[in-house]
């Protein structure tokens, strides 16, 4: 009874899918120790001790204090880099629910960098410009957020209304609108008054929020974390993925969204209008990705850098792999973005108090990515070749068994002519 329990359990596609991002996490940290291991055992001056330690943090880094005055590594609860985790955790959350809105209605919304930038400036336009002497802070506060959402919202609509309109696929017009938002982000502050100039030569950064008394309140959380810059932001962004799904999995409209993702034509047989679902699906998206760059930078923690963008903000394109590691569903990207925060940290440990690089958790996070995207393959082989195995069975052996054992059906009689007939025979 039990194993036929566990053997339901193992059937189910959502215990099969968990499993494999399990496994595709196991591997992912295991590949990164054998890189800790050929640096460790090639590099003059390491040895087997730096091995071990930095194979201890790629698995644990979170619980690390420190090194101990004989130089031994500690262990325990550190509510630092618990805090720090959080606060990573918060724009991956909401990237990731971009990512995952999107695949779920048949979109791949790389615009993801794009969204999140723009995002970003108009929330720390309005943060930074209405007077807090004039509005209070926490009415700024969310004026800021919503104004930013807005701004990915609109944004994320444009390669939803070519892929529409015109069935110019969306992967190139998310990419073209990332850098255009890019170049439009660095004109827009260059030419603002948001500029720090006030501390050193920092012409390169925008004020933080707390510049004009606008910051997301730690709701408690700092006595938690003491020492960590983690603030109510991780609570908003858990509140916005439990929306996301009771949206898109309780109500019409995520009916609809996932009807236009499996099918377009069917779903536009069945009277859904699907030119506008995509369009909304892509501003939803868009608008989710804006509240990523909204909640982190509204904290007051850290300074915008906008001079001469050389690189995408790698938020947007971490999304894609909090996403694929939770299947889309909005609630494992909740833990699937916590895990890649946690990552992060431990690379920040490495860094620290080890004399690897802090890069060796990005090929652990890339090996994650490449084995979630192959675990999606396999799942879809292995559903494919069932439904050819049951179409291909059309008797059982047993029911061919019973049908060769049963007694064939006498054939009937050929019918008695009729009275005409009898009649033509007798002439």
């Amino acid at each position: 009874m039990k194993e036929n329990r566990l053997r339901t359990l193992y059937e189910k596609d959502g215990t099969k899918k968990v499993l494999a991002s399990l496994l595709s996490i196991l591997i992912g940290l295991i590949v990164g120790s054998i890189i800790v291991a050929i640096v460790g055992f090639s590099k003059p001056g390491m040895g087997g001790k730096s091995v071990w330690d930095g194979i201890r943090l790629i698995f644990a880094g979170l619980f690390s204090t420190g090194r101990d005055a004989s130089g031994i590594l500690t262990w325990g609860f550190n509510p630092t880099s618990f805090g720090n985790m959080l606060f990573r955790a918060t724009p991956l959350v909401m990237t990731g629910l971009s990512v995952a809105v999107a695949f779920k209605t048949g979109l791949f919304n790389i615009g993801a960098p794009g969204q999140y930038l723009m995002g970003t400036m108009v929330t720390l336009m309005l943060a930074l410009g209405i007077p807090s002497d004039a509005v209070h802070p926490v009415i700024i506060w969310f004026i800021a957020f919503f104004g930013g959402m807005l701004a990915g919202a609109l944004w994320g609509a444009i390669p939803g209304l070519v892929k529409a309109y015109l069935n110019i696929n969306e992967v190139l017009a998310c990419i073209m609108t990332n850098w255009i938002a890019a170049n439009i982000v660095t004109w827009m502050f260059d030419i603002s008054n948001f500029k720090n100039v006030t501390e050193g030569t920092k012409t390169g950064y925008i004020y933080k929020t707390t510049f004009n008394d606008v910051a997301t309140s730690k709701l408690g959380l700092d006595h938690l974390f003491p020492g960590s810059q983690v603030n109510g932001g991780i609570i908003v962004a858990i509140i916005i993925a439990i929306i996301v799904f009771i949206i898109m999995n309780k109500t019409t409209l995520g009916y609809e969204l996932k009807a236009c993702g499996s099918n377009r034509h069917c779903a536009r047989y069945a009277g859904i209008k699907d030119k506008r679902n995509i369009v909304l699906s892509m501003a939803i998206s868009g608008a989710l990705a804006a509240a990523g760059g909204s909640l982190y930078y509204l904290s007051g923690n850290t300074e915008f850098y906008w001079s001469t963008y050389q690189a995408l903000p790698a938020e947007g394109f971490n999304g894609i792999a909090v996403a694929l590691l939770a299947t889309n569903n909005p609630i494992a990207v909740i833990f699937t973005a916590i895990f890649m925060s946690m990552l992060d940290i431990a690379g920040l440990q490495l860094t620290n108090l080890t004399a690897y690089n802090e890069y060796i958790t990005d090929v652990v996070i890339a090996a994650i990515v490449y084995l979630s995207a192959f675990s999606l393959v396999i799942r879809m082989l292995l559903d494919g070749r069932k439904k050819r195995k049951a179409s291909a069975d059309v008797s059982t052996p047993g029911e061919d068994k019973k049908a060769d054992d049963e007694p064939a059906e006498p054939e009937p009689e050929p019918p008695e002519p009729d009275d005409n007939e009898k009649g033509g025979e007798q002439t």
